[in-house]
């Protein structure tokens, strides 16, 4: 399964990922990847529950990135 993973700076310090298709899938880390190995164990833990609970798996579907340029007044 592969998953949009957005990472921003941290507000103090490292970085900070979260997974829109996946609410609440959250991690952090000092690196960039550093966050996204945690990221992805996070995602595992996740989809692992999930399945445990007899929960269905979301599945990312029709997502497009894309980035917008305005202009400050």
């Amino acid at each position: 399964m592969k998953y949009t993973v957005v990472i921003e700076k941290g507000r103090e310090s490292g970085y900070v990922a979260h997974v829109p298709a996946l609410r609440g899938c959250v991690s952090q880390g000092q690196t960039k990847d550093e966050t996204l190995v945690n990221i992805k164990e996070a995602i595992e833990a996740y989809i692992e529950a999930l399945l445990e609970d007899g929960l269905p798996v979301p599945t990312e579907v029709g997502r497009e990135m894309v980035q917008v340029e305005v202009s400050a007044r």
